[in-house]
């Protein structure tokens, strides 16, 4: 007999098949590849930090299903609220950066959200004690 959970290890297994998944769709949205000709480094250093956010968040949220029965868990009490403010507030900015009042403050915006996703990378770094 083996000590390995069949459905166990199907749920790691589809939880990986998961982020590799929401991060794949994120590229494919983004596009990294295709900078703005009048703004190449903003966008950039923007799309550059919102993917290596999104990265760490979900290697984070996979880690802690598998070792620590799952994201309440692992942070609970205040620092559950700080998580979803972490979780949500990179991806509203991307979201938001294609709204028409931020178009010609542009390059101001991509280098705002750029070190917000940096500090999210860094807190949720620090919440899970890595």
């Amino acid at each position: 007999m083996s000590n390995y959970n069949f459905p166990e290890m199907m749920s790691y297994i589809i939880g990986a098949l998961f982020a590799v998944i929401v991060f794949s769709i994120a590229y494919a949205y983004l596009k990294p590849h295709k900078l703005h000709h009048s703004r190449p480094l903003s966008t950039l250093a923007l799309k550059g930090s919102y993917l290596l956010y999104l990265l760490v968040m979900l290697i984070i949220i996979y880690i802690a299903s598998i070792r620590g029965g799952g994201v309440s868990q692992v942070f609970d009490g205040p620092e559950f609220f700080v998580f979803l403010v972490v979780l949500f507030v990179p991806t509203a900015g991307i979201f938001a950066r294609k709204i028409s009042r931020f178009s010609g403050k542009r390059v101001r915006y991509n280098m705002i959200f750029t070190v917000v996703n940096l500090v999210m990378t860094i807190t949720v770094l620090l919440m899970y004690r890595l």
